[in-house]
């Protein structure tokens, strides 16, 4: 699973710029110009669906076509897997006499202590996902599930990540003994996040998995050989499921933080337009399912 996957499990839980001040209308801008990059740079996962990928597929992917189509500026990525050590390697990674190799981090947690975080732009939420027709169809919200018959809940198995909001829900309503749990970090490259629903659940390996909502409303949706079923899960004491997603830029640059932050702003329907493509489930601060 991704580091920025991983922070979203422990904390309750997957660009630059020279350009003419006309276009980045703002003195704060401007004044600091000079010490931009040319070129709009993210850092990105190589292979993390649905947020990024070499193949330009992801969420990031597009954000990142739609800021440096608006900044007049060429997109480079740069690619490395997240893993702990991502933003080490990544944001704050600079040989002696070169630039940053990127910019710009693109999703990660609202107040992420290792970027300077800028103000959010969406909220999602944890999700319950099962296959329709089978033990799991009266479940409409994350409270039904603890409701299901003795029987039934016994022979159930649902996947989980381990130190996850999802691991912790389960243990709190006394159903540790249905939990399948996944390491949150694996040595093995070839690991993704969605493996959980793609794989496991489509296959009946599992019965339902858990899952932070972007990861679950995009590998529900791609998976064909079954039909799935996505409920967002609200939080409750003691758990909490919801959170702001962010971009994240160096300590230290606030003409950059600033030039992002404007771009979210002008381009917030757009943002969100792309997150709903993906089949992102999109909550408000109560946790409700915005329409």
């Amino acid at each position: 699973m991704s580091a920025l996957s991983h922070s979203l499990a422990r904390v309750g839980l997957r660009c630059s710029l020279v350009v003419a001040a006309s276009v980045l209308a703002g003195p704060a801008l401007a004044d600091d110009a000079q010490a931009l990059p040319s070129a709009f740079k993210p850092c990105i996962d190589p292979g993390n669906l649905p947020f990024s990928n070499t193949n330009g597929e992801g969420i990031e992917n597009k954000i990142a076509e739609l800021f440096g189509a608006k900044l007049g500026l060429k997109v480079e990525y740069y690619a490395f897997p997240q893993r702990m050590g991502f933003i080490r390697n990544t944001l704050r990674y600079r040989l002696p006499g070169e630039d940053y190799k990127c910019d710009v981090v693109l999703g990660v947690p609202a107040g992420y202590d290792l970027v300077s975080s800028t103000k959010p732009y969406y909220r999602s939420t944890y999700a319950l996902v099962y296959v329709k027709g089978k033990a799991l169809d009266r479940v409409r919200t994350g409270p039904q599930l603890f409701e299901i018959p003795g029987d039934t809940q016994k022979k159930l198995r649902i996947g989980v990540y381990d130190k996850s909001p999802a691991s912790t829900w389960l243990a709190k309503h006394g159903w540790e003994d249905q939990a399948r749990v996944y390491p949150i970090l694996s040595p093995n490259p070839e690991q993704y996040p969605g493996e959980i629903i793609e794989r496991d659940l489509a296959k009946g390996s599992i019965d339902a998995a858990i899952v932070w909502g972007p990861i679950a409303g995009f590998y529900a949706r791609r998976v064909k050989s079954v039909e799935l079923v996505v409920i967002p899960l609200k939080s409750e004491p003691g758990v909490r499921f919801d959170y702001e997603m962010a971009m994240g830029v160096r300590y230290g640059e606030p003409a950059w933080k600033a030039t992002i932050e404007k771009l979210i702003a002008e381009n917030q329907v757009a943002l969100t337009s792309i997150l709903r493509d993906y089949n992102v489930p999109l909550v408000d601060e109560h946790g409700d399912l915005v329409r």
